[in-house]
């Protein structure tokens, strides 16, 4: 691996991300760097590196967060260039500004760009300067009276959000005048407190929409390619719970138009490294420029799935200026995946975290399946991170197959000892809202009954933990194995 400017990367991350990370640049030949709080020494992703530096601060999110903490823990191990996974400080300017003042290489895009992409209403404005569609919207003003009046002209129902916003923070649906005031006040109050920014503006909100994202590949000249589309259109409280691409019940030709505008986008911007550009579709066909994710993302597993294309070695290999992997006409397109995210919440309390530690794990095998995660049995699941836990993916030849394959496989995995929502997601794959693909942002809501856990009849969960304790080796062995000190002993009696 001579050819590359670096020889050791540093994870700036955690968690299932950071072993995802630390997996591709130990295929690539290259040293693997982790960081963590002293809350998670023993975590998988501090083990499976070659190196580990602890980072402090306040709480384990502030150590995280800590641009200078994490550029002196490269500095002091050597690493060449930082990873910054998603989530933390991925999306931040100034960090990824820190990191090439400090000599390093910034596995992502350029500081500059992440400023431009980040703001809500700048990274709009560029988009509408390269003919790329965007909604109707309202930017904002101190003078409410005329945000009003001006919201009034492109029609209710809008969408206020945030700037400097992202994961549904600052964001709520407006439908009448009446609700305008309070809902941006409450929407500006939220982002300043969560952003530092409380800038919101609004935007008509498309009924029913459809969230489909695209792919892109940038070498930072302004060669970019895509990797198809994905389907996010699975949401609660405006976070993506189920991805899958391709997009379903989308024609190649409306698929291939917002591709194009993707890539569109990401040329006129020089885009650098992996970057996603998201989209809003409307049941009309009409699709609107939302933002442009400018890291890895969440989902990447089932566009590597489809394409066979690694996305982690493609930003290392972009941010070693080794260039894109291939031509636009060398992407391929195989099968279907789809992604369910696993997290650490009560479906029935309004996807609230919960909190416990894992007894048992039990983690599905198959040629077809990627488990991505960070868990260890016996780990403590604690409120001080986010509360995604893992990531279950399956491909199939078919969407079909992949959802078949799905189901399978989380019926499979067992993660006993804290409340999760892997339940939730077998009755949404195996809802016929779903299998039909009649998707769109407002799914759960809509489907809310169908939803719903069957309630047991009297016995019935004693029976069923019963029957599940019983199909697991592990358990057999510890209740009905003579155990090895006694077995020694031969036959014997009283």
């Amino acid at each position: 691996m001579s050819d590359y400017p670096f020889t050791k990367v540093l994870i700036a991350n955690r968690g299932e991300i950071a072993c995802r990370v630390i997996r591709a640049v130990h295929a690539m030949g290259l040293t693997a760097v982790a960081v963590h709080h002293a809350v998670e020494a023993k975590a998988r992703h501090v083990r499976e590196a070659d190196e580990a530096v602890e980072l402090t601060g306040d709480t384990p999110v502030a150590a995280h967060l800590d641009i200078a903490q994490i550029i002196a823990a490269a500095q002091a191990t050597g690493a060449g260039a930082i990873h910054p996974g998603y989530g933390f400080v991925s999306e931040n300017a100034a960090f990824a500004r820190a990191v090439e003042e400090a000599g390093l290489v910034f596995i992502g895009p350029a500081a500059e760009t992440i400023a431009l992409m980040g703001d809500k209403i700048s990274s709009r404005n560029f988009a509408e300067q390269h003919g790329v569609p965007v909604a109707p919207s309202v930017l904002p003003t101190d003078d409410l009276d005329r945000f009003a009046a001006d919201v009034a002209k492109i029609g209710f129902p809008v969408l206020i959000k945030a700037s400097a916003g992202g994961g549904g923070k600052g964001m709520s649906i407006v439908r009448t005048s009446g609700e305008l005031r309070e809902a941006a006040r409450i929407a500006a109050s939220e982002a300043q407190r969560y952003f530092g920014d409380g800038r919101v503006y609004a935007e008509l909100y498309v009924e029913r929409p459809r969230h489909i994202e695209v792919q892109v590949l940038g070498d930072g000249t302004g060669e970019v390619i895509h990797l198809f589309e994905r389907e996010c259109s699975i949401q609660r409280r405006f976070q993506k719970i189920v991805e899958e691409a391709p997009s379903s019940q989308l024609s190649r030709e409306k698929a291939d138009e917002i591709c194009a505008a993707a890539v569109r986008l990401a040329q006129a911007a020089k885009y650098r490294n992996a970057g996603t550009v998201e989209f809003i579709l409307g049941a009309d066909g009409r699709f609107f420029f939302l933002e442009m994710n400018t890291r890895l993302q969440v989902e990447h597993p089932v566009t590597e799935d489809i394409t066979g294309i690694d996305l982690v070695r493609a930003q290392i290999d972009l941010a070693a200026g080794r260039g894109l992997p291939c031509a636009q006409d060398g992407v391929t397109k195989n099968g279907h995946s789809i992604e369910c995210r696993i997290c650490a919440e009560n479906t029935e309390q309004n996807f609230m975290p919960e909190t416990g530690r894992i007894d048992f794990l039990h983690i599905p095998h198959a040629p077809w399946l990627r488990f991505e995660h960070g868990l260890d049995q016996g780990r403590a699941v604690t409120s001080d991170f986010d509360p995604m836990l893992a990531k279950l993916v399956a491909h199939g030849a078919t969407r079909g197959e992949a959802t078949d394959r799905a189901v399978e496989a989380l019926k499979e995995l067992a993660l006993l000892g804290v409340t999760t929502n892997v339940d939730y997601l077998i009755r949404v794959l195996e809802s016929a809202a779903f299998r039909e693909a009649r998707l769109h942002t407002g799914f759960i809501e809509e489907n809310a009954g169908a939803l719903s856990p069957v309630p047991l009849e009297q016995g019935e969960e004693d029976r069923l933990l019963v029957a599940a304790a019983l199909g697991f080796r592990e358990f057999r062995q510890m209740v009905f194995d003579v155990p090895d000190i006694q077995a020694a002993i031969g036959h014997w009696r009283n």
